[in-house]
């Protein structure tokens, strides 16, 4: 007699919800990277706010304007928590508007300063103009082992060749020695991706330090903290079941999905939320 074993029933469970991850464009792909190798059952609401990229050459008061119109949009989407894949944003915002929110927000300044000085003592920190300013990197840094020497170095060439797709050109060489040179001066034994678009220049930058630098992408490390966060919260994702991501941007969604192709294993499908719509 044939027998039938009853079919697997999945219950629905609210801790499926999306984790929200934004970023002003691609860099928050080294996030999504993270999350897609660390906790793979975590579905993701990914947004790249791509009309107003980059962040790091404007006012402090209107980047935490932008931040905030994003985690209200990722509010109404019903996230279960949100990650600043943006060292801008995280700088400047994450103690502004954490508290105004019902869900968790994690940044990646703080994970990956952690991560900084357990890599080394003279650490070098590339970023953009407004997170240099800021100084929450080496403040961070500092908190954690206050005997550190760090440098910061504003890179502002580089987040508009990323988003051109001009990684592997001239102009990103010259660029890339140009920062670099101050910190090989000073010896550093530690880099810090202090944007999170910086990871995908890794290959540049091992062309021209030396080879005992080490590399801290706080990118690893804030999705470390962010799985310690959803399991002290109680609300991981199920794991028999494989996350998915949903792309939006407020720019264009064709250009998006053409350079976002580089770096995940098949072209995603993108949509447009205006910037208009994000107006609170």
């Amino acid at each position: 007699m044939l027998s039938l074993s009853a079919p697997e029933i999945v219950p629905i469970n609210t801790n499926n919800a999306q984790i929200g991850v934004f970023d002003s464009g691609v860099g928050g792909l080294t996030v999504l990277q993270e999350i897609h190798r660390q906790l793979p059952h975590e579905s993701v609401l990914y947004f790249g706010d791509t009309a107003r990229v980059p962040y790091g050459n404007r006012e402090p008061a209107e980047i935490v304007t932008f931040v905030r119109e994003i985690l209200h949009m990722m509010a109404k989407q019903d996230v279960k928590m949100a990650i600043m894949a943006c060292s801008t944003g995280s700088a400047l915002a994450m103690d502004l508007v954490k508290g105004e929110f019902d869900f968790p927000i994690v940044g990646v300044v703080r994970p990956g300063a952690r991560a900084a000085v357990q890599a080394g003592s003279r650490i070098g920190i590339m970023a953009t103009h407004a997170t240099v300013r800021s100084q929450a990197y080496s403040n961070e840094i500092w908190r954690c082992a206050a005997d550190a020497q760090v440098w910061e170095i504003a890179c502002p060439k580089f987040v508009p060749l990323i988003e051109s797709n001009q990684i592997d050109s001239p102009e990103m060489m010259e660029a890339a020695e140009e920062y670099l040179q101050p910190l090989i001066d000073r010896e550093i034994d530690t880099l810090v991706f202090g944007c999170t678009h910086y990871p995908h220049l890794k290959r540049v930058f091992q062309q021209i330090l030396p080879p005992h630098v080490t590399y801290v992408n706080p990118a690893e490390a804030a999705i470390i903290e962010t799985a310690q966060v959803l399991a002290g919260e109680g609300i991981q994702a199920n794991p028999n079941l494989s996350g998915d991501t949903s792309f939006y941007v407020s720019g264009s969604a064709h250009d998006f999905a053409d350079l976002a192709t580089n770096w995940l294993p098949s072209r995603p499908y993108v949509q447009n939320i205006p910037v208009e719509s994000l107006r609170l």
